[in-house]
């Protein structure tokens, strides 16, 4: 079977969905993950027809090139809310609650899921509350963006969401590697000093200078083509060789040197928009192209969120306290540092529900979470499901959130008239046209 038809197939089902859903006025992004858990290997997949879905979750796998490419889509992408005029105004704002949000995460999860673990022993270990706790800071760029740009939101709350948002998955690196770090020790009883401290900075600072490196190089190549059609395929391929390099592993010495390739693309696109005078139009151009991508991306995520851990009571509890407890550090944390810089009342009210989804980022932290053993397995089953809730509810929450800040309105009455003048003007001309091919007619 080739992986043409799945991958036309989820595209399909994707689109259909958003159809179905409209009454329900859910987000593109919901009906898309709905979509993929319905040709999933737990729905349609299950009935084992080549064609109907995914078979089985390895089907999904194969098509892992698409969220690759399409998060480092997302992160250029992110990377163009870093202009350099726009962050005077936010840049400490961001950072302050940026950093502030995820350190309340980390702290609510840990102290409620200590409670879990002097409540039900046996189930739940300190080292697994530990990494559980450091999960808890990463928040989804990607479900987070394709809200913003669905509903055209603008305004002081968006323009502080996306840097922040882009800050977290730094913060969550460095948070989860010292608490990782602390959770293996308690696992094997070897403390190791770099890969707590210094394989997480070596990552980040790599991170930004390679992506720096490939910002300005891309910024060079650009001055050789004229036809805005070539840039963009130039900026395409740019992104595409990024996301392939920040896949690279190599230790110098001790100090094991890896790139996150989120962080890689966002830099890239920040370098890109500060430095390039075209940044603006290509930007613009790269969103219309990589439309069809995003929504392929969340209908393979939906079909990978995984709903065989809804079997395990343990699980759906300690994934509701995590999930419960998240939300409550994330808004509280968000919340008084906004506050504390001075936001309006309307970001400090709702800035914190826009960082509840989480994804992508927090999978990649279970993933390594897996070199715990057999105490990684429960740390990865509470994630998925963590995961399963947040990206559903997620991007309704962050919409909401977004309509009660302001900074989505209702459909502006300048496009209604463009959009009512531009299908009277079809109507129009289609009666003309119809009305000189009968004079036609007549003259013969």
């Amino acid at each position: 079977m080739s992986t043409l038809l799945p991958v036309s197939i989820a595209l399909l089902a994707g689109l259909i969905m958003t159809r179905v859903f409209k009454p329900l006025k859910l987000p593109s992004v919901t009906a898309y993950l709905i979509a993929g858990v319905l040709i999933g290997p737990y729905c349609l997949g299950a009935l084992n027809v080549d064609g109907l879905g995914f078979t089985s979750l390895e089907a999904v796998a194969q098509l892992s090139i698409i969220s690759e490419v399409a998060l480092g889509f997302i992160a250029f992408s992110i990377g163009n809310e870093f202009r350099l005029e726009e962050l005077k105004h936010t840049g400490k704002q961001a950072t302050v609650i940026g950093i502030f949000q995820a350190l309340a995460a980390t702290l609510c999860v840990d102290i409620a899921l200590y409670a879990v673990h002097i409540a039900m022993p046996g189930k739940l270990t300190v080292p697994q509350l530990i990494t559980l706790g450091a999960i808890a800071t990463a928040t989804a760029p990607a479900a987070t963006l394709m809200v913003v740009r669905q509903y055209k939101a603008k305004g002081p709350l968006t323009s502080l969401l996306l840097p922040i948002v882009a800050l977290d998955d730094a913060v969550g690196l460095i948070i989860f590697a010292v608490c990782f770090g602390i959770a293996k020790t308690l696992v094997s009883g070897v403390v190791d000093f770099i890969s707590i401290f210094i394989n997480p900075l070596v990552e980040i600072a790599a991170s930004l200078l390679l992506g720096a490196i490939m910002g300005w190089v891309l910024t060079q190549m650009e001055k050789l083509f004229n036809s805005n059609t070539n840039r963009l395929n130039l900026t395409i391929a740019f992104v595409l060789v990024t996301t392939s390099l920040s896949s690279l592993k190599f230790n110098i010495g001790p100090v094991h040197v890896g790139f996150s390739s989120l962080l890689v693309c966002m830099m890239l696109g920040t370098v890109f928009c500060n430095i390039c005078p075209l940044s603006h139009d290509l930007m613009a151009a790269t969103d219309k192209w990589t439309s069809p991508l995003f929504a392929l991306f969340f209908v393979v995520s939906g079909a990978e969120l995984e709903l065989g851990v809804f079997g395990d009571v343990a699980i759906i509890l300690i994934g509701t306290v995590y999930i419960v407890f998240r939300c409550i550090g994330k808004y509280v944390g968000t919340a008084i540092s906004a506050k504390a810089t001075k936001c309006s009342a309307e970001i400090c009210k709702y800035l914190g529900i826009t960082l509840f989804p989480q994804a992508g980022v927090a999978l990649g932290m279970c993933a390594t979470a897996m070199q715990l053993g057999e105490q990684g397995r429960l740390i990865r089953n509470i994630t998925l499901f963590a995961v399963l809730i947040y990206e559903l509810f997620g991007p309704i929450m962050t919409r909401e959130a977004l309509i009660k800040a302001g900074d989505i309105g209702e459909m502006p009455a300048e496009v209604k008239n463009r959009r009512e003048k531009k299908l009277k003007d079809a109507k129009e001309h289609g009666k003309r046209k119809h009305y000189s091919i009968l004079r036609g007619h007549h003259h013969h």
